[in-house]
């Protein structure tokens, strides 16, 4: 009797508790933390959405054909708000210290980012709006690929299901205005605006991935002040070369500057909300959550430039929200190897006292289990390898 009270006594803790029941399972995976994520990558695409009808209005409405200054006018934004706070910073996270360290890395992030904005918004002069969605789509397996090589994401099948769901809904979306004709527009050139987002695409990818590591490991004021301050300065540059007589030719009006004002506004906060994000989640789960955007574009020209409807909008717009809660609903996990993983940090001020240390000193990956659903109260697991 002795033993038997000692063997029950020494087994592992829960070993004779029940498996979880079904319901108990769909609860976990639809929990709180899954709808905020939801809801949060939602707010970020109604912004994108304000956006596209802004710039829509600008170019259709007054002909003001001018990608480069509106983007300027966001970086002004950022430089006024972000740059100047961490020039007033004292210690290591101020202004003049993050550019001793890493200047020529947000410069070219700057350029990356400027760049990307500008083929997107440029190639709406030459191909068609379905054209522009689908192939924008390329930044997902840009992202995918970038997340598993330099941020070391490793990814679930679920992850890849999730994914192939929210391109499905895009392919709907695109046959639907294919179906109801919204092709017009498109001019000779229809095979340099593919391209043109093909890049544009490509340049976001690389932007979104660099942002996920700095707001992660760094600062997102040191993400945004960098933005707005090396942003600011070559679009300057971009905008007198390229666009000084675009901007001539715009007739100049309260509504025209009402509407650069509404269009600068809704990017300063779109750019202020995006690092909030991606810090909760990830540059993956976000440009899934951004494929509605193209819906509430549709939804909103519905009342404004008068677009037919269709029933392939809908199925759209619940196949990528599946497609979101399939995704979110598995950790992925982080492959953290100081051997690879030296992006913007500078460690020159942390070196071993001892010689002898560093150089008998063994690096071993960590691996590091994060989730988008993870239950309160409830912590990830990190296991040592």
């Amino acid at each position: 009797m002795i033993s038997v009270v000692s063997t029950v006594e020494s087994l592992p803790r829960g070993t004779g508790t029940p498996a979880p029941s079904v319901y108990q399972r769909i609860r976990k995976v639809l929990s709180r933390d899954l709808f905020v994520t939801l809801a949060l990558g939602q707010v970020l695409s109604l912004l994108i959405c304000a956006i596209g009808v802004t710039s829509k209005y600008l170019a259709d409405d007054f002909h003001a054909n001018t990608p480069v200054f509106q983007g300027f006018l966001n970086y002004i934004l950022l430089f006024l708000v972000y740059t100047t706070t961490l020039a007033v910073r004292q210690g290591e996270g101020n202004l003049l210290a993050i550019l001793k360290q890493r200047w020529w890395k947000y410069m070219i992030l700057g350029l990356i980012d400027i760049e990307a904005n500008y083929l997107i918004l440029k190639a709406y002069q030459y191909t068609t709006l379905s054209s522009v969605q689908l192939i924008d789509c390329f930044v997902l397996p840009v992202v995918l690929l970038l997340s598993w090589f330099f941020l070391l994401v490793r990814y679930k099948a679920v992850h890849i299901v999730g994914t192939l769901l929210c391109l499905l809904g895009i392919g709907c979306m695109v046959g639907a205005d294919i179906l109801l004709g919204r092709q017009k527009g498109f001019g000779e050139q229809k095979l340099f605006g593919d391209m043109l987002v093909l890049g544009g695409a490509t340049l976001y990818g690389i932007s979104n991935v660099c942002e996920e590591y700095i707001v992660k490991n760094l600062s997102r004021v040191e993400f945004l002040g960098m933005m707005g301050l090396f942003g600011s300065f070559f679009s300057g540059i971009q905008l007198a070369i390229m666009e000084h007589k675009e901007l001539l030719k715009v007739p100049w009006d309260w509504q025209i500057g009402l509407l650069y004002v509404v269009f600068s506004t809704f990017m300063f906060i779109l750019y202020s909300f995006m690092p909030v994000v991606m810090k909760r989640t990830s540059a993956t789960s976000i440009n899934l959550s951004l494929l509605t955007a193209d819906l509430y574009s549709l939804l909103c020209g519905l009342f404004l430039f008068h677009y037919k409807f269709s029933c392939l909008y809908l199925m759209s717009f619940f196949l990528i929200i599946l497609g979101l809660v399939v995704y979110s609903s598995a950790s992925t996990y982080v492959v953290q190897d100081p051997r690879v993983y030296k992006q913007f940090r500078n460690t020159g001020n942390n070196r071993p006292t001892d010689p002898l240390q560093s150089s008998h000193r063994v690096l071993e990956p960590t691996v590091a289990y994060t989730s988008l659903s993870l239950e309160s109260g409830e912590e990830p697991t990190l296991r040592v390898i």
